[in-house]
Order: C-alpha cells, then structure tokens, then sequence
C-alpha cells in the first residue's frame, strides 16, 4: 500500500473532454489523480500527457456495474491508502423525442449518468466516512434543471444525479463528508462538436456571453467546490447566463 500526504482523487469518464481538463486541473493542484474509462489509456496517450506534466493511473470499469464499481474504489485504496475526492463524470446521451424513445435507450442513459454515480459515490462514502473527510462533485448539466427537447433520458438522469447530490450531502455532513454538483450548460466538446452549425449559432445567440464554454472553466469550478470546505449540497450552473 503506498501512503503520502498528497490527496488521491478519482475522476470518471475521464478520458477527454469535461473529464479530462478536471483530471488536469486536480493534478495541477498537487494531487494523485486516477482517470475512470472504458478503455486503457494508449501509449499516445500516455506520452502526451506525460509531456504536458501530467501523470495519470487508468482505471478501465464500467461506473454502472456494481462489482466495476466497488472493484475501482479498492483498488484505488490498495494502491494508495486513501481516496480524498471522487468526481463522477461519466455519462452519455442517446437523444430521441420523448415519443420515439426506446425503453432501452432510456435505461442504459439512466444506468450510466446516474446509478453509475450511486455505485461509485457509495463505495467511496464507506472509504471517506472512516477517514471523516471528503469531497464528492457530480457533474450534472443545465438540462437536469430546465429540461431538454429529444433529453429525455439525459434530463431525467441529471436531474437526479442533483436530488443524490442533496442527500449525499446531508448524510456526507455526519462525517465531514461534502458532496456538491456543478450543471454544465453548453461546453466545447465532442458531444456539442456534433451539433450542427446552425444549432450551435441557434444556442449562442440564447447565451448572454455569446459563446459556448470551456472544458477547463468546468474544471475550475469543480476544484473550487472541491478545495472550499464550507460549501455542500449545492448545485453551480456553468452556462454563460444562459439560464438566467
């Protein structure tokens, strides 16, 4: 078991976009970071970002499966003795209008957005609470607050990744536990990257700052949450206004 003084965070989905800049921005603040994915990280990989200072472990687990998810926490914890910070980030859409939408596609969204988060954010709890310290951030998204068209599987999911966040947060409280989510709005990455150009000039036009947001204003948020000690059992939109 190898132990130090520096903090252990465990970050999932986070082989790129969202994931990857709060990977990034956690390690910039001194911590060990492991980076949840489905796959293990390439050779590739591993060079870039070892060239941008960045050092990584991988951890390949599929976040709503029970036994990945219980697996990951230990193995984190064998490794390093501790887990100070879980961010649950994996997630996925499978956007359809409400009436088309198969039940299939709907669970599988559902199983990934947010039992996933329950599986990783219960297994870490137990850790954290026999330590008496904690930080758990939930990345949720605008459309969990206000809805979405042809989201309705997405919206459901982060909607109740905010409702786990709250109750995470009182129980969380008993033992120095904090759990807070932040409510991305529209973020330059692969998922919007695949929004037509007119949809895309259609939603900055509907954004006070005109223009989509960063990975990395993401992640400064989520450090944020993670490093203030008197904030828990909230939800931080990073949206440009755009749900004002």
């Amino acid at each position: 078991m190898m132990s130090d003084n520096k903090q252990v965070a465990l970050v999932t989905g986070a082989a790129k976009g969202i994931g990857l800049a709060i990977a990034k921005r956690l390690s910039n603040d001194g911590m060990t970071v492991v980076i949840n994915s489905h796959h293990e990280l390439t050779d590739t990989e591993k060079q870039e970002y070892a060239a941008q200072g960045f050092e990584f472990d991988n951890l390949v687990g599929d976040v709503s499966n029970e036994t990945d998810a219980e697996k990951m926490i230990n193995d984190v914890v064998e490794k390093y003795g501790r887990i100070d910070v879980l961010v649950n980030n994996a997630g996925i859409t499978r956007d359809k209008l409400l009436s088309r939408l198969k039940l299939a596609d709907f669970k599988a969204v559902i199983d990934t957005n947010l039992v996933g988060a329950f599986n990783m954010t219960k297994f870490a709890m137990k850790v954290m609470q026999k330590a008496r310290t904690g930080a758990i951030v939930n990345i949720s998204s605008i459309s969990g607050l206000h809805g979405n068209l042809g989201q309705a599987n997405y919206s459901a999911s982060k909607a109740g990744l905010v409702g786990l966040t709250k109750t995470a947060a009182r129980e969380g409280a008993l033992r120095g536990i904090r759990c807070n989510a932040v409510a991305p709005g529209m973020i330059a990455t692969d998922m919007t990257g695949k929004m037509s150009e007119r949809r895309q000039k259609e939603f900055t036009d509907q954004i006070p700052l005109k223009r989509f947001g960063q990975p990395d204003e993401v992640a400064d948020t989520v450090a944020f949450l993670v490093h203030n000690h008197y904030i828990t059992g909230q939800v931080v939109t990073v949206d440009g206004g755009l749900t004002i």
